[in-house]
């Protein structure tokens, strides 16, 4: 009787047969919610292969870093050949030390580092500024903790092709009002390379790369797309995530995840505290690497070359012969 009461209503009644689909439409939204929710959005999305905990190693002078690429279970992922999360107060620090053949970037989370190098370039890399530095040929310089406390942030190795890894040295420096952000229902980018969200950073990258800071509110999720021939890997900062797909087990920070291949990169934040990691994206160069310590070459002859004009202040290194940074 029910059945046959509600039919008449429906029937004769036209404003209740509306209520009742309006209920359904809403019903129908609120599932493809959060269907778009828990989707990928790619046919072909980027799950995690390998999950490296970063942990604590101590490097230059008495200074700690959490190391995940450049492990021994992670030794390089091409183009990358490092990544540190470093937290230093002084007096320790990376005095004096030579590069050739890469490039560093340095990402401050907090605090400050002022660096300087043999060529007379100096300055301070304050909290949010980025130092993008090609080695190319060579470089000797310093980089220490300024002001007290800890100082933290990220410094990333990148390579260089070998027809780039003899360049002249070359410094691109952001600052933190400067760098482009993007903002989108509880997801907020800062896009020190590459491009997120429709917006692009001015950043030339000669080996191309991509480099967006991700910070996801509670219930918050999205969608990246990478350029599908690139590699790519995650730097959780802080907060846990759900990374690939929305089954996956949530993980924390100080993990790096290596992303498989595939269009591009889905994330959740179902924790009740904000999320921030870095998403980084490379080109593959392709090429032997042949690294010993600050060099990092395509061959072991290259690498003695290296050492040579290193010792003998040449090739690039020449004014290492009356420089010092004072540190």
């Amino acid at each position: 009787m029910r059945a046959i009461f509600k039919q008449l209503l429906v029937n004769y009644f036209p404003f209740v047969r509306a209520k009742i689909l309006s209920r359904k439409s809403t019903s129908i939204r609120n599932i493809m919610s959060e269907s778009n929710q828990y989707d990928s959005c790619f046919d072909r999305p980027r799950l995690v292969i390998k999950k490296v905990l970063a942990k604590p190693q101590s490097e230059g002078n008495r200074a700690v870093v959490r190391r995940s690429i450049g492990r021994p279970e992670l030794r390089n992922l091409d183009p990358f050949l490092m990544l540190d999360e470093f937290s230093v107060s002084a007096p320790a620090g990376f005095p004096d030390h030579p590069h050739r053949g890469f490039e560093t970037v340095t990402y401050m989370l907090e605090g400050a580092f002022t660096h300087q190098d043999f060529a007379g370039h100096k300055g301070t890399i304050n909290t949010g500024d980025v130092q993008w530095m090609t080695a190319g040929r060579g470089i000797i310089h310093s980089e220490m903790p300024a002001g007290e406390g800890s100082q933290k942030g990220l410094q990333l190795w990148i390579n260089l092709s070998s027809k780039d890894k003899m360049i002249a040295p070359r410094y691109q420096e952001l600052l933190n009002e400067d760098i482009p952000r993007a903002e989108n229902e509880g997801v907020e980018v800062k896009i020190i390379a590459g491009e997120a969200m429709g917006v692009q950073s001015p950043v030339y990258t000669r080996t191309p790369t991509m480099y967006l800071d991700f910070t996801l509110q509670p219930t918050s999720y999205y969608h990246q797309a990478t350029p599908e021939s690139w590699n790519a890997f995650v730097y959780i900062v802080e907060g846990e995530g759900v990374f690939g797909i929305p089954n996956s087990g949530p993980v924390s920070a100080h993990h790096c995840l290596v992303l498989g291949p595939g269009e591009g990169l889905s994330v959740w934040n179902k924790s009740s505290k904000p999320l921030r990691f870095v998403l980084l994206g490379g080109q593959p160069i392709n090429e032997p690497v042949v690294q010993h310590g600050p060099f990092v070459m395509n061959s072991q002859a290259e690498i003695d070359q290296t050492f040579e004009d290193y010792q003998y202040c040449k090739n690039g290194f020449e004014n290492a012969r009356y420089w010092r940074s004072g540190h």
